[in-house]
C-alpha cells in the first residue's frame, strides 16, 4: 500500500525549501554521506501501475528527507518526505509520483537534520514494471458526490478516483466513519473493487476492512488493499456507490485509490 502522498502544495513548498536549503548551506557546512545515519536498507516498492513507487528507509536520527529522481542524473523530480506535518523524523516513506512504467531511473537520498546537517547519498536506481492490462476503471474521474471529511484540498476525496498512486484522499480524523460516494454518471455494469488505504507512518489511518453500497443496497464487508469479484460475479448493476471504512487503525483514514473495474 502506498503511504503519505508528496504532491501537495504544502509538500511542494517543503521540497522547494529543502532544496534551497542544500544549496545555501553546502558551501558552508560538510555534505556527509547518508550511510552515517541510515538505520535500514533503502526498499523501493514500486506501484502495478508503474505510475509511483514508495521508498521507504529509516535513520538513526531525526532528519528532513527529500529524494532527487530522474531518468538520468540530471533529475528533475523531487519527492519529500512529508507526513502530513511535515518536520524531521527517522520513519521515511516518500512517494515517488511521475513515473513511467517499464523505465529505470536513478535517484539520490537527501536528509537535513536540525542542527544543520547535510547527509547524501549515492546515486542508485530502480526500475517500474509494465503497466499491467484489465478492464476498464469505471471510478476513474467519477464525479464525487458526498465525503465524511477532506483533510484539506491537497488530499481532496477525488484524489482517490483519479488513477495516480502519488495522491490519495484523506478525512479529517473520522476513523471507522470515514466514508466516500461517487456517481458514475450511468447505470454500469459491476466486477471486481480495490479499496487501496493510505496509511500514516505511525501505524495509524490504515483501513483493513470497507463496505459498499451499490445504488443503496449494501455489500461487505471486504478486505482493503485486495480485489474482490463479488460485484462482478453478483451481476450488480449501479449508478451511485458509496464506500465505508468499516475497521481500521483510526486517525485520518481514506484512500489512495478505489478501483472499480467494469465486468468482463
Amino acid at each position: 500500500m502506498l503511504r503519505n502522498t508528496c504532491r501537495a502544495s504544502g509538500a511542494a513548498a517543503i521540497a522547494v525549501m529543502l532544496a534551497l536549503g542544500l544549496m545555501a548551506q553546502a558551501s558552508a557546512t560538510e555534505v556527509r554521506d547518508f550511510e552515517e545515519i541510515a538505520a535500514s536498507p533503502v526498499v523501493i516498492t514500486p506501484d502495478p501501475s508503474g505510475r509511483a513507487a514508495v521508498l521507504e528507509v529509516d535513520t538513526s536520527i531525526d532528519v528532513a528527507c527529500s529524494v532527487v529522481y530522474g531518468t538520468d542524473e540530471t533529475f528533475g523530480l523531487i519527492a519529500v518526505d512529508n507526513d502530513m506535518d511535515g518536520g524531521a523524523h527517522a520513519d521515511h516513506q516518500p512517494v515517488l509520483g511521475g513515473l513511467e512504467p517499464d523505465t529505470t531511473y536513478l535517484y539520490r537520498l537527501q536528509g537535513t537534520a536540525p542542527d544543520g546537517s547535510i547527509y547524501v547519498s549515492e546515486v542508485m536506481t530502480f526500475s517500474t514494471p509494465l503497466a499491467a492490462d484489465g478492464p476498464a476503471n469505471l471510478a476513474l474521474g467519477a464525479s464525487v458526490s458526498g465525503v465524511s471529511s477532506e483533510f484539506s484540498d491537497a488530499f481532496a476525496a477525488e484524489n482517490a478516483f483519479d488513477g495516480d498512486p502519488a495522491t490519495e484522499w484523506s478525512s479529517r480524523g473520522d476513523g471507522n466513519d470515514a466514508w466516500v460516494e461517487i456517481d458514475l454518471g450511468t447505470p454500469q455494469a459491476l466486477g471486481d473493487v480495490v479499496f487501496r488505504t493510505r496509511s500514516m507512518s505511525d501505524g495509524s489511518a490504515t483501513t483493513a476492512r470497507y463496505r459498499v453500497t451499490a445504488d443503496g443496497v449494501e455489500y461487505g464487508p471486504f478486505p482493503a488493499d485486495q480485489p474482490f469479484g463479488d460485484l462482478g460475479e453478483l451481476g450488480i448493476v449501479a449508478q451511485v456507490l458509496r464506500f465505508d471504512v468499516e475497521t481500521s487503525t483510526g486517525g485520518n483514514t481514506g484512500a489512495v485509490e478505489i478501483i472499480v473495474s467494469a465486468a468482463e
